[in-house]
């Protein structure tokens, strides 16, 4: 009841950040739990790998930690991910398959759930399983009936840790399924091509530019708010391309420690630092050949700004701690929710590696945007959540349609999908409860938008013709002395104004769009809207 009760008040259960902070925030008002470690089944080197902590410092110095088993043990525990039941020992010594999954750092009390789709479903061999170790309080104890009810929340863990495997370990998780797990929703096209949902409706015009840029190698700059699908997108334009039979490989930039972006993306030799106990290859070796999506770019520090500028130049890295250079064949479909340009302008992103990236910009709208696509996301959604929880598909309502279509969704798509999520599971197979699960509180009517000029970033190739500005005079009733002229063009004499004045610069301290305190992609789009000609004021 208590977790219904948070449900009902829009708590999200994936917060922003470590979305399994949000899991333990849940529990812990329920349950004494100290902590949480996810643990993924890594079949390639038969270890167990953590993937996701939550909590106290124990639990936090087994980040790194993974274990390797005997082959007779290997196979016990990797058989009770797949179809065991929840692992409890009383006191503080713990023995055999719970002995083997936690991590030594854990000194307190533990139990262990499996992590899997669906517990009553067969579970194909490169579906990701695992484990969750819940750490106890030290001191505090369970009630017996919270056993079965923690047991029964495997199924949210195990979303939280198939989306940390696929996209911090994407060698590991398989590629195919990648795609079908991502923020915006794709299904199978007729030529075997993953088809995004609202691609003929809300997101036209954006996969229009998908299929103009997608044979070429141009880099692509994909621009949207946080769960717009932006990785969907970068996946379609892959799969377009003539590099989709190479690896597709995801780099969150933000995700990435300060110290380790070099290792990261370039590799390192044996013995180039401490921990570094083998060669490994870098995203951009490993992508070779294919495409290398690097995620919220605007996160990067200014010194990995500089190394990432070298290599789209040369098309050479070099491995930490190594002195050969390796050529690399690489496409960058690049991704934030930041402003770069105006991150240039505070001198928090390079000038230059901003030009070589935004050659072929694409604006993802919000979902409040494209509600049109909302009924068909709906089902999109319950659909695969009903295959997940292993309950029977239920069609969305009207009602439930109108009531998803009334909110704003601020966290997009994303946000989407979790309501989705919980509303089936909250139904129970017989119903979609979308109002405990979106909480009536929170549903806010969506309100229209003014129309505005701000600019889409279709900077390359315009949607439609320029449209030309009326230059004629409105005549004032008889007792004013003169005609006033419209607002388009006093705006065109301003703005001439403002570029005579800067001799045509648009950007930077002494550009018509500082002059003017608007932004530069504002006034480009303004000055497309008006048929203004920068270029004549040029000296």
């Amino acid at each position: 009841m208590v977790l219904l009760n948070a449900w009902e008040k829009g708590v999200e259960p994936c917060a922003a950040g470590n979305p399994l902070t949000g899991q333990l925030e849940i529990l812990q008002r329920i349950v004494p739990i100290e902590s949480i470690v996810l643990q993924f089944v890594d079949s390639k080197t038969k270890t167990f790998r953590v993937a996701e902590v939550a909590g106290g410092q124990a639990a936090m110095g087994a980040e790194q930690a993974s274990v390797v088993c005997s082959e007779a043990k290997w196979t016990n525990v990797n058989e009770w991910c797949r179809t065991g039941a929840l692992l409890r020992q009383t006191g503080m010594k713990r023995t055999g398959k719970l002995h083997s999954l936690t991590p030594d750092s854990i000194t307190n009390e533990t139990f262990a759930v499996p992590l899997r789709p669906n517990r009553d479903q067969c579970i194909e061999r490169d579906v990701v399983v695992g484990a969750g170790i819940f750490e106890i309080e030290s001191g505090r104890t369970l009630r017996e009936e919270h056993y079965p009810w923690l047991e029964r929340w495997g199924p949210i863990l195990w979303l939280v840790l198939e989306r940390s495997v696929r996209h911090r370990w994407p060698e590991v998780s398989n590629g195919d399924s990648d795609s079908n797990s991502s923020d915006v929703p794709t299904e199978q096209s007729d030529e075997g091509r993953e088809a995004v949902v609202g691609s003929e409706t809300g997101l036209r015009a954006v996969m229009e530019r998908v299929r103009i840029v997608a044979p070429s190698d141009m880099p692509v700059l994909i621009l949207g708010e946080t769960g717009t699908g932006k990785e969907v997108v970068a996946r379609a334009i892959h799969g377009r391309s003539p590099r989709n039979s190479r690896p597709f490989i995801r780099v969150n930039c933000g995700a990435i420690p300060t110290e380790l972006i070099d290792s990261q993306l370039f590799g390192h030799e044996r013995g180039s630092f401490t921990g570094a106990s083998d060669q490994r290859k870098g995203w951009f070796e490993r992508a070779d050949g294919g495409t290398l999506f690097l995620d919220e770019i605007g996160e990067l520090p200014l010194a990995a700004q500089v190394r990432l500028l070298r290599v789209l130049q040369d098309h050479q890295i070099e491995r930490v701690g190594g002195q050969n250079h390796i050529h690399v064949d690489v496409r960058i479909i690049a991704a934030t929710h930041r402003d770069l340009s105006a991150m240039v302008h505070r001198r928090s992103f390079r000038e230059d590696l901003w030009y070589r990236i935004n050659m072929f910009p694409i604006l993802l709208p919000g979902l409040r945007e494209r509600v049109e696509d909302i009924p068909a996301l709906a089902r999109h959604f319950a659909k695969r959540a009903a295959d997940r929880f292993g309950l029977p598909y239920v069609e969305p309502s009207l009602a439930d349609i109108k009531q998803l279509m009334d909110y704003r969704w601020p966290g997009n798509i994303r946000e989407l999908q979790a309501v989705i999520d919980r509303a089936v599971i909250l139904g129970g197979g017989t119903r979609l409860d979308v109002a405990m699960s979106l909480g009536n509180a929170f549903v806010q009517p969506t309100a229209s938008f003014p129309e505005t000029d701000e600019p889409t970033f279709y900077e390359v190739i315009p949607e439609s013709p320029v449209r030309q500005s009326s230059k004629s005079h409105t005549q004032l009733p008889p007792n004013d002395e003169a005609p006033l002229d419209s607002l388009d063009s006093a705006m065109v004499r301003h703005i001439e104004r403002a570029l005579a004045a800067t001799s045509g610069q648009i950007e930077g301290g002494r550009g018509a769009a500082h002059l003017l305190g608007i932004n530069p992609h504002t006034l480009r789009a303004k000055m497309r809207k008006l048929s203004i000609d920068w270029n004549r004021f040029r000296r």
